[in-house]
């Protein structure tokens, strides 16, 4: 019976591939990237070129290199088309079990030890959680419960970088890319998403990006509702009149003991996680503000023990959401960690060896696009990273597969 599963798998993840290679362009890219695809789902310890090559033509290491690098580093496919069309495959399927309930904006990091790959720059990681050399990209993932899918990924670019005409003509950066705050980027990605088309959802994002005022205003044009962190200091008042401007844990620690109510959001590995929340209708005060700025919530997280609250959102979601299902919402934001977690750990998201920016984003396309097929099989990787390990490691390429420039069995 796991022999049938693994060659039905083995099937479909053909079948996949050929619809990748619909619109990868020139037929002499469908084998590297076929090849590059499965050696991103293959047990190897690195997902560079090298060990990719080793794993998917053992007889031919050398030729597959530079066929892998030469399509990764420089082939002119286009990710937006890919990225699509694993949009187009992958989201029914998440579809499947339930409608698109939240867009999730991020970024993640990636520590570099030398400073001539494209972007690398001393700023924050929070993969190490200090100041260090790494490259950063923003995304947006949509989300529903059962599993959530990357849809934009882009690099982010110093002004130092942005600025480096010798440094940009070395990487191969775009003429067109000029330098834009991560707060910018995700906004264009969301814009992007809204004029897509794409099934929308409650925007979640962390205080860097949630507490920018200017944000919540475009998502507000947008027609979009968000439920977004935002600093301990952001400036709010009660919607009442007369209200004081205070910060949101001034506010929160105002607010009476009755007001504050336990939830459980989400199953943990061991236990049920749950805190203690409350919420207050308020409006936007401080720079940028007027008169007539709309109300919305205010939602705080105090844990049980912490002598402070610790969280806080503002959200404009509906004023008769119930107060569970607005947690489990904001909540959802942690499948953004899952998602980098998995393209990291099982697929090798931050793998990539290369210095230019072609080859930087076509590797986290093709990493991006082995995650959904793993996504449209399984919904989602199971919460344990050894049983995530044991699928990728349990999937069957088809019996006499032999990648291109392997010698025949005999």
């Amino acid at each position: 019976m796991d022999r049938q599963r693994s060659d039905a798998s083995a099937q479909r993840f053909s079948a996949y591939l050929d619809g990748l290679a619909s619109v990868i362009g020139h037929a002499a890219r469908v084998g590297p990237m076929r090849d590059y695809c499965t050696g991103l789902l293959l047990p190897c310890e690195r997902k560079s070129v090298e060990p990719m090559a080793a794993a998917t033509a053992p007889g031919q290491t050398s030729a597959q290199h530079q066929s892998l690098l030469h399509f990764i580093a420089k082939g002119a496919w286009s990710d937006a088309a890919v990225l699509a069309k694993v949009r187009e495959i992958v989201l029914p399927r998440i579809e499947d079990h339930g409608t698109i309930e939240a867009w999730i904006v991020d970024d993640t990091g990636f520590p570099k030890y030398g400073e001539h790959s494209v972007g690398v720059s001393h700023q924050y990681c929070g993969q190490v959680g200090k100041q260090t050399n790494c490259q950063i990209a923003v995304s947006l993932s949509l989300a529903n419960h059962h599993a959530s899918l990357p849809v934009a990924y882009q690099l982010y670019l110093t002004e130092g970088w942005a600025k480096d005409a010798s440094r940009r003509k070395i990487a191969g950066i775009p003429e067109d890319i000029e330098f834009a705050t991560k707060p910018k980027m995700a906004l264009r990605q969301i814009e992007w998403a809204c004029e897509t088309g794409l099934p929308r959802g409650v925007v979640l994002m962390d205080g860097a990006y949630g507490s920018d005022l200017s944000f919540r205003k475009r998502m507000t044009e947008l027609s979009l509702t968000y439920s977004v962190a935002v600093r301990d200091r952001t400036l709010v008042a009660k919607a009442v009149p007369d209200a004081e401007p205070v910060g949101a844990a001034v506010l929160a620690k105002r607010l009476p003991q009755r007001d504050w109510h336990t939830i459980v959001w989400r199953d943990g590995t061991n236990t049920p996680l749950q805190s203690r929340f409350l919420r207050v209708r308020v409006r936007a005060a401080g720079d940028g503000t007027g008169d007539s700025e709309p109300v919305e919530w205010l939602l705080v997280e105090w844990p049980k023990g912490e002598k402070e609250p610790t969280k806080f959102w503002l959200s404009t979601l509906p004023e008769t959401t119930p107060l569970d299902r607005m947690v489990d919402i904001t909540m959802m934001r942690w499948r953004i960690e899952r998602d980098y977690h998995d393209l990291k750990q099982e697929v090798g998201l931050g793998h990539f060896e290369g210095r230019g920016w072609r080859g930087f984003h076509h590797h986290a396309t093709m990493c991006i696009a082995a995650y959904g097929f793993l996504v449209s099989e399984r919904g989602a990787f199971p919460p344990s990273r050894s049983r995530s390990r044991s699928f990728i490691q349990g999937f069957a390429i088809p019996e006499g597969y032999r990648p291109r420039g392997a010698p025949a069995s005999t």
